[in-house]
Protein backbone atom coordinates (compact mmCIF):
# COMPACT_ATOMS: atom_id res chain seq x y z
CA UNK A 1 0.00 0.00 0.00
CA UNK A 2 1.29 3.42 -0.84
CA UNK A 3 1.34 6.02 1.90
CA UNK A 4 -2.19 7.12 2.78
CA UNK A 5 -1.13 10.74 3.14
CA UNK A 6 -2.04 13.20 0.40
CA UNK A 7 1.44 14.14 -0.73
CA UNK A 8 0.48 17.58 -1.93
CA UNK A 9 -1.08 18.73 1.35
CA UNK A 10 -0.80 17.91 5.05
CA UNK A 11 -3.17 15.20 6.26
CA UNK A 12 -3.73 12.69 9.04
CA UNK A 13 -0.38 11.50 10.39
CA UNK A 14 1.70 13.66 8.07
CA UNK A 15 3.57 16.93 8.13
CA UNK A 16 4.44 19.23 5.26
CA UNK A 17 7.89 19.33 3.62
CA UNK A 18 9.79 22.60 3.29
CA UNK A 19 9.16 24.87 0.30
CA UNK A 20 11.54 26.12 -2.40
CA UNK A 21 14.50 23.97 -1.50
CA UNK A 22 17.89 24.60 -3.07
CA UNK A 23 19.39 21.81 -5.16
CA UNK A 24 22.46 19.80 -4.20
CA UNK A 25 23.77 16.26 -4.67
CA UNK A 26 23.43 15.34 -1.00
CA UNK A 27 23.53 11.69 -0.02
CA UNK A 28 20.66 9.77 1.58
CA UNK A 29 21.74 6.23 0.77
CA UNK A 30 25.17 4.73 0.26
CA UNK A 31 23.60 3.13 -2.79
CA UNK A 32 22.62 6.35 -4.51
CA UNK A 33 25.09 5.49 -7.24
CA UNK A 34 22.99 2.41 -8.03
CA UNK A 35 19.88 4.40 -8.85
CA UNK A 36 18.26 3.20 -12.02
CA UNK A 37 19.07 4.69 -15.39
CA UNK A 38 17.14 4.28 -18.61
CA UNK A 39 17.71 1.25 -20.80
CA UNK A 40 16.57 -2.35 -21.13
CA UNK A 41 19.65 -4.30 -20.04
CA UNK A 42 19.56 -6.02 -16.66
CA UNK A 43 22.94 -5.89 -14.93
CA UNK A 44 24.16 -7.37 -11.69
CA UNK A 45 25.84 -4.09 -10.79
CA UNK A 46 22.37 -2.70 -9.92
CA UNK A 47 22.60 0.15 -12.40
CA UNK A 48 19.96 -1.06 -14.85
CA UNK A 49 16.27 -0.32 -15.22
CA UNK A 50 13.68 1.82 -16.94
CA UNK A 51 12.21 4.09 -14.30
CA UNK A 52 11.91 7.10 -16.59
CA UNK A 53 13.98 9.63 -18.45
CA UNK A 54 12.70 13.05 -17.42
CA UNK A 55 15.90 14.43 -15.97
CA UNK A 56 16.25 17.77 -14.21
CA UNK A 57 19.24 19.48 -15.82
CA UNK A 58 18.84 22.86 -14.13
CA UNK A 59 17.24 23.81 -10.80
CA UNK A 60 15.51 26.79 -12.40
CA UNK A 61 13.39 24.34 -14.43
CA UNK A 62 12.12 22.35 -11.46
CA UNK A 63 8.56 23.73 -11.56
CA UNK A 64 8.12 23.20 -15.29
CA UNK A 65 6.83 19.64 -14.79
CA UNK A 66 5.03 17.69 -12.08
CA UNK A 67 7.69 14.99 -11.72
CA UNK A 68 11.40 14.37 -12.34
CA UNK A 69 13.38 11.13 -12.37
CA UNK A 70 16.60 10.24 -10.52
CA UNK A 71 16.77 13.43 -8.44
CA UNK A 72 18.82 13.30 -5.25
CA UNK A 73 17.28 15.08 -2.24
CA UNK A 74 18.89 18.40 -1.46
CA UNK A 75 20.40 19.66 1.78
CA UNK A 76 17.27 21.38 3.05
CA UNK A 77 15.18 18.25 2.59
CA UNK A 78 17.83 16.11 4.33
CA UNK A 79 17.80 18.49 7.29
CA UNK A 80 14.01 18.35 7.39
CA UNK A 81 14.13 14.53 7.22
CA UNK A 82 16.65 14.34 10.05
CA UNK A 83 14.49 16.57 12.25
CA UNK A 84 11.41 14.51 11.49
CA UNK A 85 13.08 11.17 12.24
CA UNK A 86 14.39 12.56 15.51
CA UNK A 87 10.88 13.68 16.41
CA UNK A 88 9.52 10.21 15.59
CA UNK A 89 11.98 8.58 17.99
CA UNK A 90 11.13 11.06 20.71
CA UNK A 91 7.41 10.39 20.26
CA UNK A 92 6.86 6.70 19.36
CA UNK A 93 3.64 4.70 19.51
CA UNK A 94 2.66 4.45 23.19
CA UNK A 95 3.90 1.17 24.67
CA UNK A 96 0.41 0.05 25.68
CA UNK A 97 -0.78 0.31 22.06
CA UNK A 98 2.04 -1.53 20.30
CA UNK A 99 0.90 -5.10 20.84
CA UNK A 100 -2.32 -4.79 18.87
CA UNK A 101 -0.50 -3.67 15.72
CA UNK A 102 1.80 -6.71 15.81
CA UNK A 103 -0.68 -9.38 16.91
CA UNK A 104 -3.55 -8.72 14.48
CA UNK A 105 -2.05 -6.92 11.45
CA UNK A 106 -4.33 -8.68 8.97
CA UNK A 107 -7.42 -7.21 10.62
CA UNK A 108 -6.26 -3.69 9.80
CA UNK A 109 -5.90 -4.71 6.14
CA UNK A 110 -9.34 -6.32 6.27
CA UNK A 111 -10.73 -2.98 7.41
CA UNK A 112 -8.80 -1.17 4.68
CA UNK A 113 -10.19 -3.35 1.89
CA UNK A 114 -13.69 -3.37 3.40
CA UNK A 115 -13.70 0.40 2.99
CA UNK A 116 -11.77 0.79 -0.28
CA UNK A 117 -12.54 -2.46 -2.13
CA UNK A 118 -10.80 -2.18 -5.53
CA UNK A 119 -10.97 1.61 -5.79
CA UNK A 120 -7.78 2.67 -3.97
CA UNK A 121 -4.95 1.41 -6.19
CA UNK A 122 -4.51 1.80 -9.93
CA UNK A 123 -3.77 -1.20 -12.12
CA UNK A 124 -0.02 -1.72 -12.39
CA UNK A 125 0.45 -1.52 -16.14
CA UNK A 126 4.05 -0.43 -15.52
CA UNK A 127 4.94 -4.05 -14.75
CA UNK A 128 5.72 -4.76 -18.40
CA UNK A 129 8.38 -2.05 -18.37
CA UNK A 130 9.97 -2.61 -14.97
CA UNK A 131 9.54 -6.39 -14.71
CA UNK A 132 9.61 -7.77 -18.28
CA UNK A 133 10.35 -11.22 -16.85
CA UNK A 134 6.62 -11.51 -16.11
CA UNK A 135 5.89 -11.34 -19.82
CA UNK A 136 8.93 -12.18 -21.92
CA UNK A 137 8.70 -15.95 -21.42
CA UNK A 138 6.01 -16.01 -24.13
CA UNK A 139 5.01 -14.11 -27.27
CA UNK A 140 1.37 -15.12 -26.90
CA UNK A 141 0.34 -11.77 -25.45
CA UNK A 142 -1.15 -8.49 -26.61
CA UNK A 143 1.97 -6.45 -25.88
CA UNK A 144 4.10 -8.73 -28.09
CA UNK A 145 2.24 -7.46 -31.17
CA UNK A 146 3.02 -3.87 -30.16
CA UNK A 147 6.71 -4.71 -29.70
CA UNK A 148 6.77 -6.45 -33.10
CA UNK A 149 5.37 -3.35 -34.79
CA UNK A 150 8.03 -1.25 -33.06
CA UNK A 151 10.77 -3.59 -34.32
CA UNK A 152 9.50 -3.27 -37.90
CA UNK A 153 9.44 0.51 -37.63
CA UNK A 154 13.02 0.47 -36.34
CA UNK A 155 14.10 -1.44 -39.45
CA UNK A 156 12.36 1.06 -41.71
CA UNK A 157 13.99 4.00 -39.96
CA UNK A 158 17.45 2.45 -40.19
CA UNK A 159 17.24 0.95 -43.67
CA UNK A 160 19.98 3.25 -45.01
CA UNK A 161 22.40 2.62 -42.15
CA UNK A 162 24.98 -0.06 -41.57
CA UNK A 163 23.42 -3.50 -40.97
CA UNK A 164 25.24 -3.94 -37.69
CA UNK A 165 23.44 -0.91 -36.29
CA UNK A 166 20.10 -2.39 -37.29
CA UNK A 167 20.97 -5.73 -35.75
CA UNK A 168 22.07 -4.07 -32.54
CA UNK A 169 18.84 -2.17 -32.03
CA UNK A 170 16.55 -5.04 -32.98
CA UNK A 171 18.55 -7.54 -30.97
CA UNK A 172 18.24 -5.41 -27.86
CA UNK A 173 14.47 -5.27 -28.23
CA UNK A 174 14.06 -8.94 -29.06
CA UNK A 175 16.30 -9.84 -26.17
CA UNK A 176 13.70 -8.31 -23.88
CA UNK A 177 11.06 -10.65 -25.37
CA UNK A 178 13.05 -13.89 -25.05
CA UNK A 179 10.61 -16.64 -26.05
CA UNK A 180 10.47 -19.72 -23.83
CA UNK A 181 11.02 -22.76 -26.06
CA UNK A 182 10.90 -25.44 -23.37
CA UNK A 183 8.23 -28.11 -23.19
CA UNK A 184 6.98 -26.74 -19.88
CA UNK A 185 3.24 -27.44 -19.61
CA UNK A 186 2.47 -24.73 -17.05
CA UNK A 187 4.16 -21.43 -16.21
CA UNK A 188 3.38 -20.38 -12.65
CA UNK A 189 3.40 -16.77 -11.47
CA UNK A 190 2.65 -16.10 -7.81
CA UNK A 191 1.86 -12.69 -6.40
CA UNK A 192 2.25 -12.44 -2.64
CA UNK A 193 0.16 -9.60 -1.26
CA UNK A 194 -2.13 -9.41 -4.27
CA UNK A 195 -4.47 -6.85 -2.70
CA UNK A 196 -7.39 -6.14 -5.01
CA UNK A 197 -5.69 -7.71 -8.03
CA UNK A 198 -4.08 -4.61 -9.54
CA UNK A 199 -1.11 -6.65 -10.76
CA UNK A 200 -2.79 -10.00 -11.29
CA UNK A 201 -5.48 -8.79 -13.66
CA UNK A 202 -3.18 -6.79 -16.00
CA UNK A 203 -0.98 -9.89 -16.28
CA UNK A 204 -3.94 -12.11 -17.11
CA UNK A 205 -5.29 -9.56 -19.58
CA UNK A 206 -2.03 -9.31 -21.49
CA UNK A 207 -0.92 -12.93 -21.59
CA UNK A 208 -3.05 -15.37 -23.61
CA UNK A 209 -0.61 -18.27 -23.39
CA UNK A 210 -2.60 -21.26 -22.04
CA UNK A 211 0.42 -22.36 -20.00
CA UNK A 212 0.03 -19.38 -17.67
CA UNK A 213 -1.39 -19.94 -14.21
CA UNK A 214 -1.43 -17.22 -11.56
CA UNK A 215 -1.51 -17.78 -7.80
CA UNK A 216 -2.80 -14.66 -6.01
CA UNK A 217 -2.58 -14.59 -2.24
CA UNK A 218 -3.00 -12.05 0.53
CA UNK A 219 -3.31 -12.32 4.27
CA UNK A 220 -6.40 -10.14 4.13
CA UNK A 221 -9.43 -12.34 3.53
CA UNK A 222 -11.37 -9.27 2.38
CA UNK A 223 -8.76 -8.51 -0.30
CA UNK A 224 -9.03 -12.09 -1.56
CA UNK A 225 -12.82 -11.78 -1.68
CA UNK A 226 -12.45 -8.59 -3.73
CA UNK A 227 -10.25 -10.43 -6.24
CA UNK A 228 -12.68 -13.33 -6.50
CA UNK A 229 -15.61 -10.97 -7.04
CA UNK A 230 -13.99 -9.32 -10.06
CA UNK A 231 -15.36 -10.05 -13.53
CA UNK A 232 -11.75 -10.59 -14.62
CA UNK A 233 -11.27 -13.47 -12.17
CA UNK A 234 -11.04 -16.74 -14.11
CA UNK A 235 -10.56 -19.87 -12.01
CA UNK A 236 -9.23 -21.71 -15.06
CA UNK A 237 -6.20 -19.39 -15.11
CA UNK A 238 -5.95 -18.05 -11.56
CA UNK A 239 -6.68 -18.93 -7.96
CA UNK A 240 -6.90 -16.44 -5.10
CA UNK A 241 -6.50 -17.53 -1.51
CA UNK A 242 -5.57 -16.36 1.97
CA UNK A 243 -1.97 -16.94 3.01
CA UNK A 244 0.48 -15.10 5.26
CA UNK A 245 3.94 -14.76 3.73
CA UNK A 246 5.43 -15.14 7.21
CA UNK A 247 3.51 -18.33 8.00
CA UNK A 248 5.44 -21.37 9.18
CA UNK A 249 3.53 -23.43 6.60
CA UNK A 250 3.54 -23.19 2.83
CA UNK A 251 0.22 -22.86 0.96
CA UNK A 252 -1.40 -26.28 0.66
CA UNK A 253 -2.40 -25.68 -2.96
CA UNK A 254 1.14 -24.96 -4.25
CA UNK A 255 3.87 -27.56 -4.48
CA UNK A 256 7.34 -26.57 -3.27
CA UNK A 257 9.71 -25.53 -6.08
CA UNK A 258 6.84 -25.04 -8.54
CA UNK A 259 6.75 -21.23 -8.93
CA UNK A 260 8.56 -19.69 -11.90
CA UNK A 261 8.17 -16.03 -10.88
CA UNK A 262 7.16 -14.57 -7.52
CA UNK A 263 6.01 -10.97 -7.28
CA UNK A 264 6.20 -8.83 -4.11
CA UNK A 265 5.08 -5.24 -4.60
CA UNK A 266 4.87 -3.11 -1.45
CA UNK A 267 4.18 -6.20 0.64
CA UNK A 268 7.43 -7.00 2.48
CA UNK A 269 7.20 -3.61 4.21
CA UNK A 270 4.01 -4.75 5.95
CA UNK A 271 5.93 -7.43 7.86
CA UNK A 272 7.60 -7.05 11.23
CA UNK A 273 11.39 -7.42 11.00
CA UNK A 274 11.24 -10.61 13.09
CA UNK A 275 9.17 -12.15 10.26
CA UNK A 276 11.62 -11.44 7.44
CA UNK A 277 13.65 -14.63 7.78
CA UNK A 278 10.59 -16.89 7.63
CA UNK A 279 9.19 -14.95 4.68
CA UNK A 280 12.41 -15.27 2.69
CA UNK A 281 12.61 -18.98 3.49
CA UNK A 282 9.03 -19.48 2.26
CA UNK A 283 9.75 -17.66 -0.99
CA UNK A 284 12.88 -19.71 -1.54
CA UNK A 285 11.07 -23.00 -0.95
CA UNK A 286 8.25 -22.13 -3.35
CA UNK A 287 10.42 -20.97 -6.26
CA UNK A 288 11.82 -23.41 -8.79
CA UNK A 289 15.59 -23.62 -9.15
CA UNK A 290 16.31 -20.72 -11.49
CA UNK A 291 13.07 -18.97 -10.49
CA UNK A 292 13.08 -15.25 -9.79
CA UNK A 293 11.58 -13.01 -7.10
CA UNK A 294 10.61 -9.52 -8.31
CA UNK A 295 10.55 -6.96 -5.51
CA UNK A 296 9.52 -3.32 -5.11
CA UNK A 297 9.04 -1.46 -1.83
CA UNK A 298 9.66 1.71 0.17
CA UNK A 299 13.14 3.22 0.58
CA UNK A 300 14.61 4.95 3.61
CA UNK A 301 13.80 8.67 3.89
CA UNK A 302 10.96 8.44 1.41
CA UNK A 303 8.57 11.34 1.92
CA UNK A 304 5.97 8.88 3.18
CA UNK A 305 8.29 8.13 6.11
CA UNK A 306 9.45 11.65 6.74
CA UNK A 307 5.94 13.11 6.88
CA UNK A 308 4.66 10.93 9.72
CA UNK A 309 3.60 12.84 12.81
CA UNK A 310 3.99 11.88 16.46
CA UNK A 311 2.97 8.48 17.84
CA UNK A 312 3.44 6.64 14.53
CA UNK A 313 6.86 5.03 15.05
CA UNK A 314 6.50 1.42 16.20
CA UNK A 315 10.19 0.47 15.97
CA UNK A 316 13.19 1.76 14.03
CA UNK A 317 11.91 2.57 10.52
CA UNK A 318 8.67 0.64 11.18
CA UNK A 319 5.57 2.85 11.32
CA UNK A 320 1.83 2.67 11.77
CA UNK A 321 -0.36 4.50 9.27
CA UNK A 322 -3.55 6.22 10.28
CA UNK A 323 -5.53 3.10 9.34
CA UNK A 324 -3.37 0.87 11.56
CA UNK A 325 -1.44 -0.90 8.80
CA UNK A 326 2.32 -1.27 9.23
CA UNK A 327 5.00 -0.01 6.85
CA UNK A 328 8.78 -0.39 6.95
CA UNK A 329 11.31 1.70 4.99
CA UNK A 330 14.31 -0.25 3.69
CA UNK A 331 17.86 0.42 2.54
CA UNK A 332 19.67 -1.48 -0.20
CA UNK A 333 22.09 -2.83 2.40
CA UNK A 334 19.19 -4.32 4.34
CA UNK A 335 17.76 -5.99 1.24
CA UNK A 336 21.16 -7.48 0.43
CA UNK A 337 21.42 -8.86 3.96
CA UNK A 338 17.82 -10.14 4.07
CA UNK A 339 17.79 -11.90 0.70
CA UNK A 340 21.46 -12.37 -0.16
CA UNK A 341 22.03 -15.44 2.01
CA UNK A 342 19.66 -17.53 -0.12
CA UNK A 343 19.31 -15.72 -3.43
CA UNK A 344 21.57 -14.46 -6.18
CA UNK A 345 21.07 -10.68 -6.35
CA UNK A 346 20.55 -9.64 -9.97
CA UNK A 347 19.33 -6.16 -9.13
CA UNK A 348 19.22 -4.08 -5.96
CA UNK A 349 18.53 -0.55 -7.07
CA UNK A 350 17.03 2.71 -5.89
CA UNK A 351 14.39 4.75 -7.70
CA UNK A 352 14.26 8.42 -6.77
CA UNK A 353 11.42 10.67 -7.91
CA UNK A 354 10.94 14.35 -7.33
CA UNK A 355 7.23 15.20 -7.36
CA UNK A 356 6.32 18.87 -7.70
CA UNK A 357 3.29 20.85 -6.66
CA UNK A 358 3.81 23.78 -9.02
CA UNK A 359 0.99 25.90 -7.61
CA UNK A 360 2.31 25.74 -4.03
CA UNK A 361 5.97 25.39 -5.09
CA UNK A 362 6.41 22.23 -3.04
CA UNK A 363 9.07 19.62 -3.80
CA UNK A 364 8.40 16.09 -2.59
CA UNK A 365 11.06 13.38 -2.72
CA UNK A 366 9.95 9.78 -3.15
CA UNK A 367 12.29 6.84 -2.68
CA UNK A 368 11.52 3.27 -3.74
CA UNK A 369 13.73 0.20 -3.93
CA UNK A 370 13.52 -2.33 -6.75
CA UNK A 371 15.26 -5.69 -6.70
CA UNK A 372 15.44 -9.02 -8.48
CA UNK A 373 16.49 -12.10 -6.54
CA UNK A 374 17.10 -15.39 -8.35
CA UNK A 375 17.17 -18.87 -6.86
CA UNK A 376 20.25 -20.68 -8.08
CA UNK A 377 19.87 -23.46 -10.63
CA UNK A 378 22.45 -25.40 -8.67
CA UNK A 379 20.18 -26.44 -5.82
Amino acid sequence: MDESCNLSAPSNGCTEPPKKQASSAAEVSRHSSTQLATGNDLKADNSAGTFGSRLLSAEKNVFEHNAWDHVEPDGEYLEYAEQQIRMHHENPVPAEQREIYNTTPAEFWNSFYSINQNKFFKDRHWLRVEFPELFNWTTDRKSAAEEHRTDIEDVRLLVDTDDSHIDGRIASKRGAISVNTTSQSQFNIMEVGCGAGNAVFPILADIADPRLFVYACDYSRVAVDVVKASEAYDQRRCTAFVWDLASTELPKNIQPESVDIMLMIFVFSALHPNQWSQAVDNAYRLLKPGGILLFRDYGRNDLAQVRFKKSRLLEDNLYIRGDGTRVYFFTNDELAEIFGAKFEIEQNAIDRRLLVNRKRELKMYRVWLQAKFRKSNNV
